[in-house]
């Protein structure tokens, strides 16, 4: 069994124990979360939302915070001499799918 859920403007193909990195929640570690499900398949049945399933409900556990690596921002306008370096790390939420339902 497997679910298409939707957090942070993104979607994510999940079962359960998978452990996906989202954007950055406040919720604290050891909170529990209900994601929206866009798409749940069960043994070759789909069902298909619009835009997300009614009654099907996934759980997931956040396990930890973080930020991701470094990225450069290196913008310059040529012949001007006008340069700017910036660095960005980008914050994470980690969570674990506990159970799918429908």
């Amino acid at each position: 069994m497997f679910a298409v859920v939707q957090s942070g403007g993104k979607q994510y193909k999940v079962s359960e124990n998978d452990v996906i990195s989202v954007e950055k929640l406040d919720n604290a570690v050891g909170d529990k979360v209900k994601l929206d499900v866009l798409l749940i398949s069960d043994n070759g049945s789909v069902v298909a939302g619009s835009p997300i399933v009614q009654g099907a409900v996934c759980e997931a556990e956040v396990v930890a915070h973080g930020k991701g690596d470094k990225i450069i921002v290196f913008k310059y306008k040529p012949k001007k001499n006008e340069r700017k370096k910036q660095g960005h790390r980008q914050p994470f939420t980690q969570l674990k799918i506990l159970s799918i339902k429908k």
